[in-house]
This record gives C-alpha cells, structure tokens and sequence, in this order.
C-alpha cells in the first residue's frame, strides 16, 4: 500500500471517530458515540482511550474532548508541562491534550494542537469554545511538516500518532527544528520490543490500529539520536499487543549556549 494510502485510511479513520462524538446530526439520538466504539475498538477500551486520564483530568472537560481520545497513553503526564511554557501537541484530535496543556500553562502560556482531519478540527475548535479556554489554536497539517516557527515552542507532546506516520524521520526532524534549545518532547506511542520484524508487527495489527508502523525501541532511540536529541528514554508501559507496548519516549534538544566548549 502507498503512503498516499495509508494516510488517506488514517484520515478516513480519525473522520469517522470525530463524527461520532459529535453532538450534531450524525451522532445517536442518545448523545455522542464513543471513538474507540466507532472504529471498532471497543474491546480495548482499558489500553487505548478516555481511560489513560484520571476523572480528576477530565473534569471540567467538554465530554466530547473526552470521548474523542484514541491515545495509548497520557502525555501530559510524561511533559511535565509547567506555567507559561509554549506547548505543541502532534495529531491533537477532538484536542483533550491541548486542553488539559492550556490549563497547565496558564494565561502566560500558550497550547497549539495540530491535526490533518478537518473533522477534528472542527470538534476540537468546538472543543475549545466549550470549555473557555482562550491559549490555544488548532492548526491543520501534518506531523511531517510543522507549520511553526524554528524555536517556537518549549515542549512537544503526542499520543499515540506518531506510529501513524509514513515518514517518521520527517517527524522526529521537525520536533527537533520547532523546539526551542532545551526544550523537551513528552510522548505517548506504540513501540515495538526490538526483536520483532516489521512483518512481524504487521502481523500483530493493522497500520491504522497504530500496531504495524510501530517503531521499536532501538529504532525510536536511533531515530531522536539522528535528530540531534540528548537525554533519550523509551520506558515501556503496559502491552498493547504481544511483544509490543504503550511507551512513554522522553528527550531533550541540547541548549547549545550551555554545551562544553561554547561559551554562554
């Protein structure tokens, strides 16, 4: 299958999740239908979706924020995101993870999410409206391709997108070239155990259920390496599939004023 393929099945895919938990004419008589259930995922309700975030999180949340999450994990517990940070989340959906940043940030800090379906855009501009909040902007494009400024932004979050891509390298470069120096990534992905094939993976779940395009963690740790990231981990967190997991990847872009040899 193409690349042009696979991203169209992807954004099929994420469509069809937003418009099911819409609260318009295309959802249910009885509210909006949950994402995971819309696509077919509702037997992995306890390793993908709303249940990676406390009730605590999503209180106050727009239910539709909510019922739109398809990630495999919780990035802003991985970020650390602190008050007026400037924070970029990749494939931000119905826009949970840029809600819950905006809220970290506070009125000094700001939230972009960035998405290639225009139906999530929609639910996460509508999301937005929702609850109030006023830091934050939904941009469409793709992960391989940041429409933001170099330097423009502290800290780089994701969940569960990653894997999706076609062209990883492209991804992991532009989270280098849009994070100011000493800025950080805080993701939430699918990795592979590294002794597993790519043949392997595809036989462990399709690209668009976020199994096939995993990458491993050897490959994950090269990859952030190639880019220029520093202080790597990949820490595997709950299985999603044999052999393969929920992980938590962490790096930093060096602050090149404070590196030896260069005076500050």
């Amino acid at each position: 299958m193409s690349r042009n393929d696979l991203q169209d099945q992807i954004r099929d895919r994420y469509a069809a999740a937003a418009l099911a938990v819409s609260t318009d004419a295309t959802a249910s008589c009885c509210g909006p239908t949950d994402a995971l259930a819309a696509i077919g995922g509702s037997g992995e309700a306890d390793i993908f979706g709303a249940a990676m975030y406390s009730p605590e999180q999503a209180a106050g949340l727009p239910e539709e924020a909510v019922l739109a999450s398809l990630g495999c994990g919780n990035p802003l517990a991985v970020a650390e995101i602190r008050e007026g940070e400037k924070v970029l989340d990749l494939g931000s959906g119905g826009g949970i993870d840029v809600l819950l940043s905006a809220r970290r940030v506070g009125a000094t800090g700001f939230a972009y999410g960035l998405d290639m379906t225009d139906e999530m855009l929609e639910l996460a501009r509508a999301n937005a409206t929702k609850a109030g909040a006023v830091n934050v902007e939904f941009l469409k494009g793709h992960i391989e391709a940041i429409p933001l400024a170099d330097a423009s932004v502290d800290v780089v979050i994701s969940n569960c997108v990653i894997n999706l891509s076609t062209d990883k390298t492209a991804v992991l470069t532009e989270m280098f070239r849009v994070l100011v120096p000493g800025g950080r990534i805080g993701i939430s992905d699918v990795v592979a155990e590294d002794h597993l094939s790519g043949t392997e993976r595809a036989g462990r779940g399709s690209y668009v259920g976020c199994i096939a395009g995993a990458l491993s963690r050897a490959e994950y740790v090269a990859g952030l390496t190639a880019a220029g990231f520093a202080d790597i981990e990949v820490v595997f967190t709950h299985e999603v599939a044999p052999e393969m997991h929920g992980a938590i990847v962490r790096a930093v872009k060096p602050d090149t004023l404070t590196r030896p040899g260069i005076p500050s």
